[in-house]
């Protein structure tokens, strides 16, 4: 009878502080889209998976899926079939500027620069932009890059009807030019030359041309949602925000961490190339002055340029407002946002 009773009484002052302990509050499911498959530059959102920083954030990740390149992620999240999206903030732009009952908003920047580039063997002699004048570019019709490129021509001074281009396949862009059917190619550079050294190519014969240094400075991929669903689950937004905040710090730090992550998500990936990729990532990711000013955030009088910069070169409707296209609500205090000091 004894026994009986101090069971009970353990029972009643179990139930007695379980009801007195504040509730956790519910994860919240969040399906999440990325930008391209999983490769390198993708391997920090996979490392915070791994290590529960989304979890620990109150983010149930509901779906964590690749994407198919182009504006694939924003198109997803704007249909409602992905909550949040990882993509570049032009194409986000062009997206907002064309649907303007289906806007998007980006939350967080994590590329500070846009990896744009103009790349090409050293035996072409191609080494500044009037050297691309009488030359032939390939590229997608509709990579950035080469959709940028009669701004990046004003801007330089030369005449884009001088340089010839050939559409061409993302798959085969490198390999022609090896083989000698283009003179250049536009691309994303952590693309580009890992493809062209997996072709054999030796890092001192590829020369790389990046926009940001010839007067086309642009961010690139944010995180981004609706304003529907960050009016309606803003702490799931603010978490998610601070999880990527925490792996991309994870990532900078401990690179072969992340690519061994990314390897266990994707068995078939190859190390030595990812690792590449990644660190290509990074320097876009962690530049001067988000060593200073931390990640996650815009310079308002830049955002205002790209902005410009995108109307004019994608030939858009109408142009954007700033504060319309960047929300900086859900970013956590300064202090939480430093990388790579």
């Amino acid at each position: 009878m004894r026994i009986r009773t101090n069971v009970a009484a353990v029972a009643f002052l179990v139930n007695a502080l379980g009801a007195a302990a504040p509730a956790r509050a519910q994860a919240a499911d969040v399906r999440f889209v990325l930008d391209f498959l999983l490769q390198g530059q993708q391997s920090a959102f996979v490392l915070g998976r791994e290590r529960g920083y989304y979890t620990a954030q109150n983010v149930n990740l509901a779906a964590f899926d690749p994407g198919r390149g182009g504006a694939d992620s924003i198109t997803k999240v704007a249909s409602g079939t992905h909550d949040i999206g990882f993509g570049d903030l032009s194409a986000m732009i062009e997206f907002d500027a064309k649907n303007p009952g289906r806007k998007l908003i980006a939350v967080l920047l994590v590329y500070d620069q846009a990896p744009l580039s103009l790349i090409s063997l050293k035996k072409t002699g191609i080494e500044k932009p009037a050297d691309l004048m009488g030359r032939k570019g390939g590229a997608p019709t509709v990579d950035a890059t080469y959709r940028l490129f009669d701004v990046f021509a004003r801007v330089n001074g030369i005449d884009p009807a001088r340089v010839q281009w050939a559409n061409v396949q993302p798959q085969v862009r490198e390999p022609m030019l090896v083989r000698g059917e283009i003179d250049f190619a536009a691309a994303w550079v952590m693309t580009a030359v890992p493809a062209l050294r997996g072709l054999g190519v030796k890092q001192d014969d590829i020369n790389v041309m990046m926009l940001r240094d010839h007067g086309v400075d642009l961010y690139a991929n944010v995180l981004f949602t609706t304003p529907a669903f960050a009016r309606q689950h803003p702490e799931a937004v603010r978490g998610f925000v601070k999880a990527t905040i925490q792996s991309w710090q994870a990532a900078a730090a401990e690179p072969d961490a992340a690519i061994a992550a990314l390897k266990r998500a994707e068995p078939l990936s190859d190390p030595a190339v990812e690792i590449g990729r990644l660190k290509w990532a990074l320097e876009f990711v962690v530049t001067p002055r988000v060593r200073k000013t931390g990640i996650g955030d815009v310079d308002p009088a830049r955002l205002r340029k790209h902005i410009d910069m995108v109307t004019d070169g994608f030939g858009l409707p109408r142009k954007l407002a700033p504060e319309t296209v960047f929300d900086s609500r859900f970013l956590p205090r300064a202090a939480e946002r430093q990388i790579g000091r």
